[in-house]
């Protein structure tokens, strides 16, 4: 029998993320290398940023441990997940992600679809979500190269903590500044950014733009709302289906009491605690701090989740 393993996150920091903050420490209590901190890497097996087991194991390591135990009866490489918490003390680059096809024909990488759950934002806080309706490709190639020009095409929606937005491949998007969230996404690392506001580095150097890829992929055809998910009463609280997409799902447990995990041998699953809260199962009990993660090998057997507050599960989508 497989059991739970918490992981611990790689982050991104510094000059990788100029517009990160201090929020993954103050709000979590994560040990994060620096000010800027923009990203914790739950759970990854990034190349460079791996999450690690409490004992050492990177990711890597530990899915190679094991088969259908660990990833699934229904789960292949190569692995398909990155999870993260994202902190914008500022706002991020206007970017946007190619699909499987075309990011495995130009970069041999996964494509990225992803979504995101707001954990918590400045009032007034917004982001970037699609490109407003009447925009032409011309038009978006014209101002995307002038610099500034670009942000009279951005569609901008104002956010509040608990929504869930869906991001899929092809889809213009930025995280504005104020914002700390959940993102589940493809296993990748391409993104191909628009516009960064002029910002520069110590060096007086702008980060690297990629307006004729993101022009390539880039739908104007996507100007999705949030996600309007529907309560459903479980035992110890209440389960939302907030993403059910190809490529994954994402769920939101409130609980209030004892929450069962049920058994689930077609897939890996990621849980991450917003809230201190124990999990438990057969000869295992762990009391998870908020702003922990957990990989959840498909040999797991049933699991109960107690406390009181709300967790969030992913799991790569599954016939």
């Amino acid at each position: 029998m497989q059991k739970p393993i918490i992981m611990r996150p790689a982050y991104r920091y510094g000059a990788m993320t100029p517009w990160g903050g201090s929020k993954l420490k103050t709000v979590f209590g994560k040990d994060i290398p620096d000010e800027r901190t923009g990203e914790a890497l739950e759970i990854s097996a990034i190349k460079g940023l791996e999450s690690k087991s409490e004992d050492g194991r990177t990711l890597t390591e530990i899915l190679s441990s094991g088969g259908a135990e660990i990833w699934g009866s229904e789960v292949k490489p190569p692995f398909p997940l990155l999870l993260k918490f994202i902190d914008a003390r500022e706002d991020l680059s206007v970017q946007v992600h190619p699909n499987d096809e075309y990011s495995g024909r130009v970069e041999g990488k996964l494509g990225k679809t992803e979504a995101w759950h707001i954990l918590s934002c400045d009032e007034g806080a917004q982001l970037v979500y699609g490109i407003l309706p009447g925009t032409t490709p011309e038009m978006l190639r014209k101002a995307s190269y002038e610099g500034a020009a670009i942000e009279k095409y951005l569609r901008r929606v104002t956010v509040h903590a608990g929504e869930t937005y869906f991001i899929p491949a092809g889809m213009v998007h930025a995280i504005g500044k104020g914002i700390l969230l959940y993102e589940i996404q493809q296993s990748s690392d391409v993104t191909y950014r628009f516009y960064d506001y002029g910002r520069k580095d110590k060096n007086g150097n702008e980060r690297e733009l990629h307006r004729e890829k993101a022009l390539d992929v880039t739908d104007l055809s996507l100007a999705l709302d949030a996600v309007k998910p529907t309560k459903t009463p479980i035992a110890g609280g209440s389960a939302e289906t907030l993403v059910d997409c190809d490529i994954f799902t994402l769920t939101r447990l409130d609980i209030d009491g004892n929450a069962e995990i049920a058994e689930c041998p077609k897939a890996f699953r990621f849980l991450s605690v917003l809230s201190d809260m124990r999990l438990a199962g057969e000869d295992y009990s762990e009391l998870l701090p908020k702003g922990t993660s957990v990989f959840i090998p498909a040999g797991c057997g049933k699991l109960t989740l107690s406390g009181k507050g709300f967790a969030l599960v992913s799991a790569p989508k599954t016939r």
